[in-house]
């Protein structure tokens, strides 16, 4: 008898048959990030590289290995930014979909084998290959350097034989790729662009401290069945020299629907997991399972918490990609609206935008809107989607240069968009800039395999609704409402609920088990209590800080904003309905201030709902000077007519303003410094001071600023 299926995975399933239904393939990848949220190293808060994080990988990588056992380990070149000296290290898997062996007879991996080759296996190796690729008609040629990985062959894949001079080419004595810098223009290997490709043998280290293993070092080979080809005279030529363990670096291996390569590399803070693009969210969902208990065997976390008990994501956001099986059968290529129906969709739900985004939001975050550029910018978006909307079948490329102008932050940096089109058809980023992908940056690092697997749901339904339907026609201008109303966790929380109900429509519902968990926010929920027949609930809102100086002399990864405004939403709940009939006859102060609250319809009844800015802190660089922090934040609830009230302070950190003694060890920790936090008190209204109204500086439609009272 098969187990049960949980009410989640039916869900999953009816997803996936939605989709089949509708015979469309959109295939989902996703770049979780993970941290050691015990350490105070810098590689886990700031930094990219550091002592401890390859080792992590190379673990991880192991059981994926162990679990996957036809696959083949590659350590290939990793992204290198302007500052760094060389490229950063890069960890894959690669195997075949199927499941099949990639090749019969391949050494083991020495990361996962116990046996040790004699001292003489790598030269014959070499050796055996050079006759088992000449033997394939590859016109192989050895040849020997006083240098590491000195064994070296040159080989041709087409029919062409070598030119005579062909070894006075001084290109054949470059060093390895991973001690050069990348170009600007991107890793590239010139003698295979010209059909020479050159395989460079040797020993290596795998990891500090260990003896050198037998390595080989790929070329950039652009085919996968010419890389399968050669793994196979890779597998003959070892058997025949009896070379038993062998570890592989070099160019990144081709890719196409046949293949599932998944990747490991450093980040700033974080270690981050590009995944295999999943066809379903059914293998999504396996995946992110999987990689989520190999991850916490680690004892590493897709969260991080914080002294003073908040919660907030790895600090190396959770991007997604959708696409095709292959950039010619992308869904963006196949209905080629798709980009600007999907710019448009996104421009008039800013929960899309905001609910899932990681702490840092707003124009200078690593995942701007479109409506958050400069305003020249935005005006012309319009007109360009117009122009591309007059063209029954544009090109892919068309496509590309039609939308990618505006899909960039204030400074041009196309790569921080919260719609990433780099990658759709940009035929100046070398070797992936055109594979019909798009990336949605908007997501901070999900909780947990399935909070992940909801979000692929819902962002495959929506390209699959507008697939069909072109909901939002036109661009709307928020204006200030973006970063006031929209601010607002209740608001967010309205604007989801209108995607869910049109995807309802649209026969694409992701069903209420994945709502549920899409919905979820309590990481931002701080806390609440109740007194006469109301609830005073605060929850975090968002923040949108302003960048210090001018973007393009701030390079590298991360840039220096004031993040000392901090941003609350207050909410009434009333639980008596006779409570309903005067809402507005409560009196909400903060300090000696009245709150105007908006009057809004909840499911529960009337809900009164305000958001408050205050300085939390004083930044060592950052902007007004002469404003001091401003917390604890003290609200005082006045029921009409009544002779008691109650305070409630919420403090930064301890109300004591003692130490802690380290970061919180769990999760019920955490919670339970928030709750400390949060400190009620019940008073005797004649003991409130005076009451004021904000002067009119400070009050926006949805906020009181207490730094302009």
């Amino acid at each position: 008898m098969e187990p049960e299926i949980s009410a989640f995975d039916a869900a999953i399933d009816a997803h996936d048959e939605a989709l089949q239904a509708r015979k469309l393939d959109i295939w989902v990848g996703a770049e979780p990030t993970f941290t050691n949220r015990q350490s105070h190293s810098a590689e886990w808060l700031t930094d990219a590289l550091g002592k401890s994080k390859q080792k992590y990988a190379l673990r991880i990588l192991q059981r994926l290995a162990q679990n996957n056992p036809h696959a083949l380990i590659l350590r290939t070149l990793g992204r290198q930014y302007a500052e760094e000296q060389r490229p950063r290290w890069n960890l894959g898997l690669y195997q075949l979909r199927s499941g099949e062996v990639l090749a019969t007879g391949l050494p083991e991996e020495p990361l996962i084998s116990t046996k040790t080759n004699s001292a003489d296996a790598l030269e014959q190796f070499w050796q055996q290959l050079i006759s088992v690729l000449d033997s394939e008609g590859w016109h192989a040629k050895g040849f020997q350097l006083d240098a590491p990985m000195g064994m070296r062959i040159l080989f041709r894949i087409d029919e062409e034989s070598f030119r005579a001079d062909a070894e006075l080419d001084p290109r054949l004595a470059r060093t390895s790729p991973h001690l050069d810098c990348i170009p600007l223009k991107g890793a590239q290997d010139e003698l295979a662009e010209e059909g020479l490709y050159m395989v460079s043998l040797g020993y290596t280290e795998l990891q500090q401290g260990e003896p050198d293993q037998a390595c080989i070092e790929i070329p950039a080979f652009t085919d996968v069945l010419q890389f399968t080809r050669f793994l196979k005279c890779v597998a003959l030529a070892a058997q025949k020299a009896d070379l038993l363990t062998l570890s592989w670096k070099g160019f990144s291996p081709p890719v196409d629907e046949t293949i599932a390569w998944t990747t490991l590399t450093p980040d700033p803070a974080v270690l981050e997991i590009n995944a295999a693009p999943a066809p379903d969210a059914r293998q999504f969902l396996q995946f992110s399972r999987e990689l989520f208990k190999l991850t916490s065997k680690e004892q590493l976390s897709p969260y991080r918490l914080q002294y003073n008990g908040q919660i907030s994501d790895s600090g190396g956001g959770g991007q997604f990609t959708l696409g095709g099986p292959d950039p010619q059968r992308s869904p963006f290529f196949n209905q080629p609206q798709l980009t600007s129906r999907l710019i448009r969709y996104l421009n008039h739900h800013p929960a899309l935008s905001y609910w899932f985004a990681p702490l840092y939001v707003g124009s200078s975050s690593q995942s701007p809107r479109a409506d958050e550029n400069v305003r020249e910018s935005f005006s012309e978006l319009a007109l360009a989607q117009y122009q591309l909307a007059r063209i029954e079948q544009p090109e892919a490329e068309f496509i590309w240069r039609s939308l990618s102008p505006f899909l960039v932050d204030t400074s041009g940096n196309a790569h921080r968009s919260e719609l990433n089109i780099e990658k759709l058809w940009n035929p100046y980023l070398p070797q992936r800039g055109c594979l019909g992908l798009v990336e949605f940056r908007a997501f901070r690092m999900s909780p947990d395999a399935e909070t992940m697997t909801s979000i692929a749901v819902l962002l495959r339904a929506i390209a699959a609704m507008l697939t069909d339907l072109d909901v939002k026609p036109d661009l709307i201008d928020w204006g200030s409402q973006l970063h006031d109303r929209f601010a607002l966790p209740f608001y967010l929380r309205e604007d989801l609920q209108q995607v869910f109900e049109e995807l309802e429509q649209a026969g694409l519902g992701p069903g209420t088990p994945i709502i549920e968990r899409l919905s979820d926010q309590s990481y931002r929920y701080i806390g609440y209590t109740d007194f006469a027949d109301c609830r005073l609930e605060v929850s975090q809102a968002l923040e949108f800080w302003p960048l210090l100086g001018d973007a393009a002399t701030q390079g590298g990864g991360s840039r220096l904003v004031d993040a000392s405004t901090s941003r609350l939403q207050v909410t009434l709940h009333f639980t008596s309905t006779s409570q309903n009939d005067n809402p507005g006859e409560w009196t909400l102060l903060a300090g000696s201030y009245r709150v105007p609250m908006r009057q809004e319809n909840h499911e529960k009844g009337i809900i009164l709902v305000a958001g408050l800015r205050y300085r939390s802190f004083v930044p060592w660089s950052g902007l007004h000077p002469g404003i001091t922090a401003q917390g604890p934040i003290v609200l005082t609830l006045i029921p009409p007519g009544a002779q008691k009230c109650i305070r409630v302070s919420l403090h930064e950190w301890q109300p004591q303003q003692l130490p802690y003694a380290g970061l919180p060890e769990s999760l019920e920790e955490a919670q339970n410094r928030a709750a400390e936090r949060f400190v009620v008190e019940q008073l005797d209204v004649s003991d409130i001071p005076e009451a004021f109204d904000p002067p009119a500086q400070a009050l926006t439609g949805y906020c009181l600023d207490l730094r302009r009272c």
